[in-house]
Formats: structure tokens, sequence, C-alpha cells
């Protein structure tokens, strides 16, 4: 199957975008949560498909939640702990970029948690996911699925380009030789925690336009009925002339003088 060409994928992605605002405006006259986790291999394409998510959306209405690693209180907390404070309040929309289930990959592959912490949390997180769903949040879980092939492209691709070599760390130059334990781990994930309450949704990512619309239609498909009109909005016609903004670079301030 070709690529998707930039301009036939803007065509397609504008109705979807359409759609999420006006879930946004359901979830607002509702006060329905929303929480949405994109979990995949590095390169996978989270960072693109969440800004598809909320290129059109009140930042203030939807969040995007990328922590960094926990510190040294962090990491002597509950697991879940830190998560918490960062779900969703009435009629917002939190996109996880990773999530809790960091800690059945990255960590377990790359051995910063040991295997009873992995075994504890694999049992926990539905019943932690469990706890949120039930008290009506509305939970969706990606996994971006991408060959081995295509992400050593992508590897290189932000290698040779100064604009993406910030994506790039040690810790991704190590992975790369652990896409094997990566499959294991993830697949122990997926066996343990895909649940009627919260289940799964693998998408393909090897083409991320494709993949992002495929993940959109996806979770709107999966959306009650949204449909929630725009409040109507009325615009008078100006007194006058319209106003003139003043530009140019201001003069410094000139120093006190005791």
């Amino acid at each position: 199957m070709s690529k998707l060409k930039r301009k036939h994928y803007e065509q397609l992605l504008e109705p979807l975008q359409e759609e999420l605002a006006a879930m946004a405006r359901w979830l607002q006259h509702t006060g329905k949560r929303v929480l949405v986790l994109f979990e995949g291999r590095d390169t996978a394409g989270k960072g693109g498909a969440i800004d598809a998510f909320r290129e059109h959306l009140n930042p203030r209405q939807c969040r995007v939640v990328a922590l960094p690693k926990p510190s040294e209180r962090e990491a002597t907390q509950w697991y879940f702990q830190r998560y918490v404070p960062h779900l969703p309040a009435a009629g917002e929309i939190v996109l996880f970029d990773r999530s809790w289930y960091n800690r059945a990959g990255v960590e377990k592959v790359m051995g910063f948690t040991s295997d009873a912490q992995v075994k504890t949390f694999l049992k926990e997180a539905p019943l932690f996911e469990k706890m949120l769903t039930d008290d009506g949040i509305l939970l969706f879980k990606y996994w971006l699925c991408c060959d081995q092939a295509q992400q050593e492209k992508r590897f290189a691709e932000r290698l040779q380009d100064p604009l993406k070599r910030w994506k790039l760390s040690s810790i991704d130059v190590d992975a790369r030789t652990k896409y094997g334990a990566y499959t294991r781990a993830r697949e122990a994930m997926l066996k343990a925690t895909h649940a009627a309450h919260a289940p799964w949704t693998l998408v393909d990512f090897n083409d991320q336009k494709r993949g992002r619309l495929t993940l959109l239609r996806d979770l709107l498909d999966r959306l009650p009925d949204t449909g929630v009109d725009a409040p109507a909005l009325e615009f008078p016609p100006l007194d006058g002339t319209p106003a003139k903004e003043r530009y140019g670079v201001l003069k410094p301030i000139p120093a006190f003088k005791a």
C-alpha cells in the first residue's frame, strides 16, 4: 500500500478534527472525562498522533502529559501515585505520551525495575484502570505498532536531522538491539492488562499518516453521539472606522539617576 501524500492526508484529517472539536463541546456540555494513553516503541509516532489530536482543541481543555523519569521521592511512592494528579476533571481530555505502562516496557527491558515490581504492576494495572472507568472516565489505550526496519529508518532520520536530534537519546541507542525483548515485554503486558473495561487497540503506524487517521477514527467511533452545536454568536457592526494598532521598536527607558 502506497503512503498517503500530505495533501490527501490533510483532506482526510480535517473532518476528523472537526469531529474532535464537536467531541470537546460535548465534554464541556456533559462533564464527561476522556483519557487516552499513547504507547509504542521509540519512533512509532506518538508525538505526531498527539499533535493531530489536539491541533485544533483548546489547550486549557486538552492537556498532554509527558512525565520525565521519577524523582528520588517519586521512586519511593506507590507506583501509580505520580500519574493520579494528571487525570482529567469534568469536561477535560488528557493525552498521555507514555504512561504508567513504562513499568512493563522500557523499565523492564532496560533493567530499571525488578521482576517483582513488574509482576506487581501487571497485577495492579487492571485494578487501577477499573477504578478509573468505574468512576466514569472514558479510557482509551493505544499501542502504535512499528516494524524494526521502519524503526531503524526513523532512527537514522533523527540522527541526521538537527530539528529531530533531541528525540534521540542514549537509551534509544541501547534499545535498538532489544527489539525482540521489547516484543516479549509487550506481549506479556497485553496478556495481563487487556480487559473488557480497558481494552488495548493496536494500530499499524508503519505509515504514520494512515496510523493517525485510523486511531482518530477508532476513538471517535467508540464514543457516544457527541453532537452538540456550537453556541450562536452575533457580530454587530463596528461603530466608525476600525482602529489601528501601534507597532515598532520601543525606545529604551532611561536609567534612574539619583
